[in-house]
C-alpha cells in the first residue's frame, strides 16, 4: 500500500484530518482511518451539508485541521464554503464494475445516479456489454430521492451510487449497491496527507524565511535622519544607551520612529556587534487581543488551552533570547500581565501559560509608548514597579513640528526615495521646487509626524510619476494634499518657537536668498524679515 511508508511528519506535530460523512461511508472511513492512525490525528464528523459547514467553520476558529475527506455531493458542497482544503474521495472505473456486477446479481436492469454529472463511459459499457443501464444526475437530497422514484417507477430494483443514493434507495424498497472501495478511501486518505505534507513543507520555509526576517532589527543609526540639534541629540542618546543593558523607554508621539529608535539601539548594542546578529523581536501590545497576548509572549505547554499547539509553542520571550524584545504600545498591556511581565525582568525566566518548569532567557527589553505613563501610574492604570523597571533609561523623541530644519531634507529623501521605488525620475531642481513648497511644509503641524510625512510623498510621487513633465509646485502639492491648508485640532498652526528663536540669516541662506520663502517660513511679513536682518547686520 502506498501509505506503507511512513511520511516525513514531525511527530509531535502530525497532520490532522477530518473526514466527513452521514451515509455508509462513515463505516468505511471508520475502517480506513485504523490503518492511518500512527500517520495522522483523523476524527470524524458525524454531519452532512450545511450542518457539516457550519461546524467545521465554528471548530477552525479555535482548532487546527489540514484536510477535510468527504465524497459525493456532500464534498462539493463544503469544497466552496471551507477555507481548509478539502479532498474528495473518487470512485474509480473498477469501482464501479465491481458495483456493477454486484447490482447484476439482483437485477437485469441497473440505475446508476451520480452527483451532477453523468458518466459517457458506462453508457460506452452498456452497449459492449449489453447491459441495461439507466444514468440519472441529481443535485439536491430531494433532487435524488425523484430520481430513485422514478427508476423504481420504471422496474428497476437495483441502484449503484454513493452512501447518499444507496441509503435513499434502500428507504424505497430497493437495492442499494454502494459505489466505493476501500482502495478508493485509501487513495484519499493518501491525497490528503500529501497536502499535509506540502502545506507543512511550505508553513516551514515561509516561517524560516519570516523568522529570518522579522527576529532581525532592519534599520541602524543611519536611519535616524535629520540634521537638527533635536535629531543630533537623539543619535547621541542611542549610542550611549546601546552600551549599557539596562531596560529603556522611549516616549514620543505616534509616527515619530519609537521602533527605529529601538532597533538602532539594538543594532549599536554589543549583542549584535561583531556579526552576532542576535534576534530583535517586537510585539505590540495594544495590536493583540488580550486572550492571546499572554500565550504569545510567554508561549504555551501543550493542552493548555483549546486550540493550544501540539507539543507546546515557544514564546516571544524565549524567541528573542540572547537579542532585544521591542514592546511597542506598553501603556496598552492589561493589568494582569504586568504582573507576569514585572516577574520576567525580575528573575529573568519565564513559564509557560499551562506549565511549571521556568525557562531562563537573557533579554535586552526596550518598550515605546505614546501615552502618558506616569499618569497612567497615577490613575491605577499602569504599575508603578513595573514603570521604574521599564525606564531605566528614558528617551523622548521629538515630534516633527518642533524639528522644522528637518522637515524639507526629510521630505526630499522621502520623496527621491518614492519615486525609485515607481521607477520614476525625480526632476533636477526637486530641492528648489520643495523650497518653494515650504510654507505649506512648515506651517503644517503634521499631527502623524515622520510617518505623516512619509506618506504624503508617497502619494505625490505617484501624481508625479503619472506626470513626468508636473512641476512640483504649492499649487499642485496643495492639490494633491488639501489637509496642509487646514488647521488641524491639537496641532501648531503657527511658527513655533524654535522658528522664532533661528536667525533671519541663517533662514535666509537656507532658502537661496529667497525672500517671500523665508518670511513665509518664519511666520512674519516681508517687511518685519527685511528689518530682522537689518538688525541682525547692526546696519
Amino acid at each position: 500500500m502506498r501509505h506503507s511508508t511512513p511520511l516525513p511528519f514531525d511527530p509531535a506535530d502530525k497532520p490532522v484530518i477530518w473526514t466527513v460523512s452521514v451515509s455508509r461511508l462513515s463505516e468505511l472511513f471508520r475502517d480506513i482511518t485504523l490503518e492511518y492512525d500512527a500517520l495522522a490525528d483523523i476524527e470524524p464528523v458525524n454531519l452532512g451539508f450545511d450542518e457539516a459547514a457550519r461546524h467545521i467553520r465554528e471548530r477552525l476558529a479555535t482548532e487546527r485541521c489540514d484536510a477535510v475527506i468527504a465524497a459525493g455531493s456532500n464534498a462539493a458542497y463544503l469544497k466552496g464554503r471551507l477555507s481548509v482544503p478539502v479532498v474528495i474521495a473518487k470512485a474509480s472505473g473498477f469501482d464501479f464494475m465491481q458495483a456493477l456486477a454486484r447490482a447484476r446479481k439482483v437485477s437485469d436492469r441497473i440505475g446508476v445516479i451520480t452527483y451532477q454529472d453523468d458518466m459517457p463511459a458506462l453508457a460506452e459499457f452498456a452497449a459492449t456489454f449489453g447491459v441495461p443501464i439507466e444514468q440519472r444526475t441529481y443535485a439536491t437530497e430531494e433532487d435524488a430521492r425523484a430520481q430513485i422514484n422514478d427508476l423504481k417507477a420504471a422496474g428497476i430494483k437495483a441502484i449503484v451510487g454513493a452512501g447518499l443514493i444507496t441509503d435513499l434507495a434502500e428507504e424505497a424498497g430497493l437495492t442499494g449497491v454502494f459505489v466505493y472501495s476501500a482502495a478508493s478511501i485509501r487513495q484519499a486518505f493518501d491525497d490528503a496527507l500529501e497536502l499535509a505534507r506540502l502545506a507543512q513543507l511550505e508553513t516551514n520555509r515561509s516561517r524560516r524565511h519570516v523568522v529570518a526576517d522579522t527576529l532581525r532589527a532592519k534599520h541602524g543609526l543611519a536611519d535616524l535622519r535629520g540634521e537638527s540639534d533635536a535629531m543630533e541629540r537623539v543619535r547621541q542618546a542611542v549610542v550611549l544607551y546601546a552600551k549599557s543593558p539596562a531596560t529603556v523607554l522611549i516616549q514620543g508621539e505616534t509616527g515619530c520612529g519609537k521602533e527605529l529608535v529601538a532597533q538602532a539601539i539594538h543594532r549599536e548594542s554589543p549583542r549584535t556587534l561583531g556579526g552576532a546578529n542576535r534576534p530583535f523581536v517586537a510585539v505590540n501590545c495594544g495590536a493583540i487581543a488580550e486572550s492571546l497576548l499572554e500565550s504569545e509572549l510567554f508561549g504555551h505547554e501543550e493542552g493548555a488551552f483549546t486550540g493550544a499547539r501540539r507539543g507546546g509553542h515557544a514564546g516571544l520571550f524565549e524567541a528573542a533570547n540572547r537579542g532585544t524584545l521591542f514592546l511597542d504600545e506598553i501603556g496598552e498591556m492589561p493589568l494582569t500581565l504586568q504582573t507576569r511581565l514585572l516577574r520576567v525582568l525580575e528573575e529573568r525566566e519565564v513559564v509557560r501559560v499551562g506549565g511549571t518548569r521556568p525557562i531562563p532567557i537573557n533579554v535586552r527589553f526596550i518598550s515605546a509608548t505614546h501615552c502618558d505613563l506616569e499618569a497612567r501610574v497615577r490613575e491605577g492604570r499602569f504599575r508603578a514597579d513595573l514603570f521604574y523597571r521599564l525606564a531605566v533609561l528614558r528617551l523622548a523623541l521629538p515630534p516633527l513640528r518642533e524639528r522644522p530644519a528637518d522637515i524639507l531634507p526629510l521630505a526630499e529623501w522621502s520623496l527621491r526615495t518614492a519615486l525609485a521605488s515607481l521607477s520614476a525620475r525625480a526632476h533636477p531642481n526637486l530641492a528648489a521646487e520643495l523650497a518653494a513648497c515650504a510654507p505649506l511644509l512648515l506651517r503644517y503641524g503634521w499631527p502623524g509626524n515622520v510617518r505623516e510625512l512619509r506618506n504624503l510623498t508617497e502619494r505625490l510621487a505617484l501624481f508625479l510619476a503619472a506626470e513626468p513633465l508636473q512641476a512640483l509646485t504649492p499649487s499642485f502639492v496643495a492639490g494633491i494634499a488639501p489637509e496642509l491648508g487646514t488647521p488641524l485640532p491639537g496641532t501648531v498652526q503657527v511658527a513655533p518657537r524654535a522658528i522664532a528663536a533661528e536667525s533671519a540669516t541663517a533662514v535666509l541662506a537656507r532658502f537661496g536668498g529667497r525672500r517671500d520663502a523665508a518670511a513665509d517660513y518664519l511666520g512674519i511679513s516681508r517687511t518685519t524679515l527685511w528689518r530682522r536682518l537689518r538688525e541682525e547686520s547692526g546696519a
